[in-house]
């Protein structure tokens, strides 16, 4: 979708009679008996429906990678090779193809990807939720949205090295990119050697960074430097605090945590978030309301009930998310020259 977004012309592969399963990943559906889980990431596409078993179904799938500059699968290993769609060999056969394999957890290995899988199994899990809870997901599919922002730029990268290497295969998997997205966590472990743990909505390495409760609603103060505690500490009346040498550092207010956060969440408590978001704002010090995901919706230019969020990286919409094989016909027919055809 991303690719789409950016102006790519996109056909969408899919089963005949079945598709997409997100297209059965419901409610809510739309209108159209569309799963509001399809239609959040398949805006400009045109979709086909395509049995490899079929040897008519299959020429037409060897045409389109034939004129395509990417293909994008999610095949276990082989499967697509005992298909008759090898994609080292058609990548041979035609030397400007890039074709980029997402895996659950990388090339060789077949087990099936999904995203709650590899949360768990990449150590997001281990380290979100409260200290003295059960380890928690990520509350929508971020490794899924990872990887495939991963791909978008293994892509795009090879599309600018392809004048001068060729086409080339690429591998992207849900583990990598979730694994690699540990950064600071992972750094922390190794080179203190002490295990992670889960800190709720507190910081690791930053204090204060976390949520408050305001009367009437959650906020979050975000202190990353001492300049910004200092303020943050004078804005809530905490002059005390934000005089204290033993707080001066982050450091030390790590050391002095408790301290820290009891102060400022009895502090805080006694006025509305609006109050305390405008005054610490005044102040330039990292703040913000915790927002229901109605009222992002509301504040976003652009947001659609049929295409989904608006691209964050500057494309945009010019297709509805196709139903099962809508141009099936006009691509057999005409190819990649259907998108001309509008």
């Amino acid at each position: 979708m991303m690719l789409g977004d950016l102006g790519a012309d996109v056909v969408k592969i899919e089963r005949p009679g079945i598709g997409d399963d997100t297209r059965g990943w419901g409610p809510p559906f739309d209108a159209r008996g569309e799963s509001a889980y399809y239609l959040s990431t398949n805006r400009n596409k045109m979709s086909a429906a395509a049995d490899l078993a079929d040897a008519r179904d299959l020429e037409f799938v060897r045409m389109l990678v034939a004129g395509a500059d990417v293909v994008v699968d999610n095949f276990r290993p082989d499967v697509l090779a005992r298909s008759g769609l090898d994609p080292d060999a058609l990548v041979s056969l035609h030397p400007r193809l890039i074709w980029c394999t997402i895996s659950g957890f990388g090339e060789r290995s077949r087990r099936p990807g999904y995203d709650f899988v590899v949360q768990a199994e990449s150590g997001w899990m281990a380290i979100t939720g409260p200290p003295d809870g059960e380890p928690t997901k990520v509350g929508l599919a971020l490794a899924d949205v990872m990887a495939g922002k991963d791909a978008v730029i293994s892509i795009l990268a090879a599309l600018v090295a392809r004048a001068d290497n060729g086409g080339c295969r690429l591998h992207v998997s849900l583990a990598d990119s979730a694994r690699t997205a540990l950064i600071n966590v992972a750094q922390n472990t190794m080179v203190s050697g002490n295990d992670a743990r889960r800190w709720g909505n507190a910081h690791a390495n930053l204090v204060p960074y976390q949520l408050f409760h305001a009367a009437d609603r959650p906020i979050v103060i975000a202190a990353g430097t001492d300049q910004q505690w200092r303020r943050c500490a004078t804005v809530i009346g905490l002059t005390r605090l934000a005089a204290d040498p033993r707080l001066a550092t982050n450091a030390g207010r790590l050391a002095h945590r408790d301290l820290v956060v009891a102060e400022m969440t009895r502090a805080i408590a006694t006025q509305s978030a609006d109050y305390w978001i405008r005054r610490l704002s005044e102040q330039d010090v990292p703040c913000g309301v915790v927002k229901r995901v109605l009222e992002v919706i509301e504040e976003t230019a652009g947001a659609s009930a049929v295409t989904g969020m608006p691209s964050a990286v500057g494309g945009a919409v010019r297709r509805p998310p196709p139903r099962l094989d809508e141009h099936g016909a006009l691509l057999r027919a005409r190819g990649w020259a259907a998108f001309a055809a509008g």
